[in-house]
């Protein structure tokens, strides 16, 4: 599977990050001594579900590296405008893989155990769209302060992750406007359940409908066949938005960094800055009850 890393973003004057970023992309924030945007490529290098990368919004003139094929695609503006451009490349240097894996390149806590085990989960199944969720519980377990935007349903409170799969065909091919609806509801709770209709979205407010049940309205919505994955990695769903995010990956990238030179020293190894390896937790998913069914 090819993956497709999103870093076209660069904060405008009225947004949180601009006192950061001045004008840069945010991808390019220093965290521990890298740009973020590196950390994420880091990860990549080391997975073995992975082929090939692409970097949508950044240039080669950055001297970014990664140990897989990569290739560099303009900022399109939009965001479903640069997945699909991404989209669009990955098919051209590597037509075989059905699917592509997003990942926004403001995560860059992740791991490249996290990546190989969200493309084997995804891959137990053959649906359009597998969208990652994080448990409040896991994520403010690993992260107190990380001030999510949090939906809350009958069986759980959850929040988005910034790395899912998708059919390449659908990205490319599917050009409803509702596909923009999708891409601008990212961060909106209300534009969420507004896509569900009126019925569903009253339900979804007073805690209504459990995670099957959104995900069996989406796909009779949409038309697809989708598939949520409870996510036990919270770093999938710590994205810096804010400063306090910054601040807080600044501070957790400092400690995992001195533990990994620790272990290092212990062993009697020179430290070395490469990326960081997590154990791999038991993890569980949610599928919604219909499976396999053909795309309407």
């Amino acid at each position: 599977m090819d993956a497709i890393v999103t870093a076209g973003g660069v904060p405008l004057v009225d947004e949180p990050l601009y006192d950061d970023t001045r004008g840069e992309a945010k991808a390019l924030l220093d965290i521990a001594g890298k740009p973020m945007v590196q950390w994420i490529l880091d990860a990549l290098s080391a997975t073995r579900t992975i082929e090939n990368v692409i970097l949508v919004g950044l240039t080669a003139k950055l001297g970014l590296q990664c140990d897989k094929p990569m290739y560099f695609v303009s900022n399109q503006g939009r965001m479903l405008d640069n997945f699909r451009a991404g989209v669009k490349k990955s098919l051209e240097v590597n037509p075989k893989p059905e699917h592509v894996l997003f990942v926004s390149a403001d995560i860059p806590a992740i791991t490249s155990e996290m990546i190989d085990w969200v493309v084997e989960t995804a891959m137990e199944t053959d649906d359009d769209v597998y969208y990652n969720v994080i448990e409040r519980s896991v994520m403010e377990k690993r992260f107190p302060a990380c001030t999510r935007t949090w939906t809350k349903l009958k069986d759980m409170e959850v929040c988005g992750g910034d790395m899912n799969v998708a059919r390449s065909s659908m990205v490319v091919d599917d050009d409803d406007p509702l596909w923009r609806k999708i891409s601008d509801a990212r961060k909106s709770p209300l534009k969420q359940a507004s896509l569900i209709g009126l019925g569903t979205a009253i339900k979804f407010f007073f805690g209504q409908l459990t995670l099957e049940d959104v995900v069996a309205r989406v796909e009779e919505k949409l038309g697809i066949d989708g598939r949520v994955i409870v996510c036990p990695f919270a770093e999938i769903g710590m994205d810096v938005d804010k400063p306090i995010h910054l601040e807080i990956l600044r501070k957790d990238f400092k400690k995992r960094l001195r533990r990994a030179a620790g272990k290092q020293v212990k062993k009697g190894q020179k430290p070395a800055g490469k990326a960081i390896k997590a154990e791999k937790p038991v993890a569980k998913t949610r599928k919604p009850a219909a499976k396999g069914k053909s795309r309407k």
